[in-house]
């Protein structure tokens, strides 16, 4: 009985051993297993990155090709350590980290030794490789830039991290990977899928032949090329007229929100983070904390949007019906809140809206700001109908772009005044700074790019984005061909676009108009504060401006933002006015405008605050 018992023990034991190792090597094969297997080396086979064009179909990104110096670290045998740094131009102590480095991540796995060789190196150690048993050289492509803009809206590439590598079991030490922009958004779309070849070694760790006939095999899968809709010229104009100057500029067709350019200022060349240099470059960028070159200032700046938001308030007064393109307000050089005044620049005299826009009068605001919540019988009331009506233009909110980054801007609400000033402690005339896009109010480049194309379009506006194609099937998210509607009713759009106009015709836009091109803008010039010793001191006004084009049938808006550029029609109003005309004529023909903005920088701005220089202060900012 008892050897009945012990062989039927036996038996039940072989029999689970065999069911586990055969449901392991039919039902659970993974490529990982093998991998595990010492005698199997797998060989990957990398697509070329995807390609990126404009929207006309120019390239920006392409490819060039590199190699990396790979390492097995189980396979290496003792080497000349001084002669092998020196070809790899790199230091003893530099090879020892990284064999470290590869070593804790795989003795029998290959890891990158030494990224990124150009084809020189290559030919220089190609022949000497032999020498040196458990290295190899493994071809890649790098990226290729046609342009050198658009740094931030392309992004970069660089190699995964051991954080990266445990988040994502596809990567493998020494991919690479996108890591900003369009690289990064559309990373799954630009990197295609990498092929494997499995080989197999016999006891001496030679390679014997495919494994397992190469059944278990896998081809690459071609990475698709991009289609973007920005406009290389554009982007490459817009980034010229920025030298000097920081700030940030987006330019939205309004038909369809794609983004034209995206410009930041001030940038840097994407073609420095390429390469072996790609590190050292990156960390003088990174830390530049003064200039802030790798801060997409379009989407990451968040200023007050300054008079441009004057637009909206007459809007929202229009919609709830508590003034009419002929209601009239008198401007004694400015206005007053109980025995404060506050200051104006539009002359004085009685305006109406079209007087109020085109000569930015904030007394004429102020009173439709009042008006607005006078309607309602709580401020609370006339505080939730004011957000909703502004925040359905895109504002205070991160808009659905396909951008990987990007700022939510602050359209306060209720809650927010709440917590500063307690329930019903508050009124219209203690935010009146909202009146003229002052006090708590914020907006991005890009966020008053889309009101503006909004209102070119009278009440709605799509999604901005930035893919207009993908590879040759053509089709992008529907969600950005949708309109997207603003509270605002159609006809109220008329008398704002008038005022817009006449900005140019009359206004504080005049003396900047394009020959032949009928063009609807707003100046904006913004209070500009910093701390300095722990003191909150003014600094020189911001410069901000936008604007459509043509009037009639628009094909473009843009907001653009000038930091420290004094007042909103001299640097912002001027870049708008080029970009507009180049982007509709291809050509300009203010030489007189584009010469002052090439030539004229604010770098004596910008070293104000550690000079001790005075600032340029617009006492009538309002």
């Amino acid at each position: 009985m008892k050897k009945l018992l012990l062989s039927s023990i036996i038996i039940i034991i072989g029999i689970t051993y065999l069911g586990r190792l055969s449901y392991l090597q039919l039902f659970r094969f993974s490529p990982n297993q093998i991998l595990e297997d010492p005698a199997i080396k797998a060989i990957y086979d990398y697509p070329e990155r995807g390609y990126i064009y404009d929207r006309n179909g120019e390239l920006f990104v392409g490819n060039q090709p590199a190699y990396d110096v790979m390492v097995i670290p189980r396979e290496v045998k003792p080497l000349d350590t001084l002669e092998f740094c020196g070809l790899l131009d790199i230091d003893k102590q530099t090879f020892i980290d990284r064999m470290l480095k590869a070593k804790r991540y795989s003795p029998r796995l290959p890891s990158v030794l030494v990224p990124q060789l150009s084809k020189e190196d290559y030919a220089k150690l190609q022949e000497k490789m032999r020498r040196f048993t458990g290295f190899y050289i493994q071809k890649r492509s790098l990226r290729y830039y046609a342009t050198n803009s658009a740094a931030n809206v392309l992004g970069y590439i660089s190699e995964v991290s051991e954080y990266d590598l445990k988040k994502n079991p596809y990567y493998e030490a020494g991919e690479l990977m996108g890591r900003t922009g369009i690289e990064k958004q559309y990373e799954d779309v630009l990197r295609g899928r990498k092929g494997v070849k499995y080989i197999q070694k016999d006891r001496f760790n030679r390679d014997i032949g495919p494994y397992k006939d190469g059944k278990l095999d896998t081809l690459p899968e071609l990475a698709k090329e991009l289609h973007i809709t920005i406009d290389k010229e554009l982007q490459e104009y817009g980034e010229r007229l920025m030298h000097g100057k920081r700030g940030g500029i987006v330019a939205i067709e309004p038909s369809s929100g794609e983004i034209l350019s995206m410009i930041s200022g001030p940038t840097y060349d994407p073609s420095l983070l390429v390469g072996r240099k790609r590190s050292a470059n990156y960390t003088k960028l990174h830390y530049d904390t003064i200039s802030k070159p790798t801060w997409d200032r379009s989407i990451l700046a968040e200023p007050s949007p300054g008079s441009p938001f004057k637009t909206l308030n007459a809007l929202v007064a229009l919609q709830e019906g508590v003034i009419d393109s002929e209601t009239k307000f008198t401007c004694y050089n400015g206005f007053y809140v109980g025995n404060k005044k506050r200051g104006c620049h539009c002359g004085g005299g009685i305006r109406d809206m079209n007087s109020g826009i085109f000569r930015s009068c904030n007394a004429y605001f102020a009173g439709t700001f009042r008006k607005i919540y006078g309607k309602f019988a709580t401020t609370d009331e006339g505080m939730d109908v004011w957000e909703k009506h502004v925040k359905s233009f895109g504002l205070g909110n991160y808009l659905g772009t396909d951008l990987p980054t990007g700022r939510p801007g602050r359209i306060p609400g209720k809650e927010y005044y709440d917590k500063w000033y307690g329930d019903n402690r508050w009124a219209s005339s203690t935010i009146i700074s909202n009146s003229i896009g002052q006090g708590e109010v914020a907006a991005t480049p890009l966020q008053l790019a889309n009101m503006t194309a909004a209102i070119a379009n009278k009440g709605y506006y799509y999604t901005p984005h930035i893919i207009k194609k993908i590879g040759a099937s053509g089709s992008i998210d529907p969600r950005f061909t949708e309109r997207r509607y603003t509270t605002i009713d159609r006809e109220h759009f008329d008398p704002v676009i008038e005022g817009m106009a006449n900005v140019y015709k009359y206004g504080t836009a005049k003396w900047i108009r394009i020959p032949d091109i009928e063009i609807a803008g707003k100046t904006g010039t913004v209070e500009n504060f910093t701390r300095i010793d722990g003191e909150r001191v003014q600094l020189t006004d911001h410069s901000v401006f936008v604007a459509f084009a043509p009037v009639e049938n628009p094909k473009i808006a843009l907001a653009v933002y000038i930091e420290n550029g004094y007042y909103g029609a001299r640097y912002a109003g001027h870049i708008a006015s080029l970009l507009i005309e180049k982007y509709i004529k291809r050509k300009i023909t203010r030489k007189d405008l584009e010469k002052k903005m090439l030539e004229k920088t604010l770098e004596h701005e910008y070293v104000k605050p550690y000079s001790g220089e005075p600032f340029k202060i617009n006492e009538y900012v309002w």
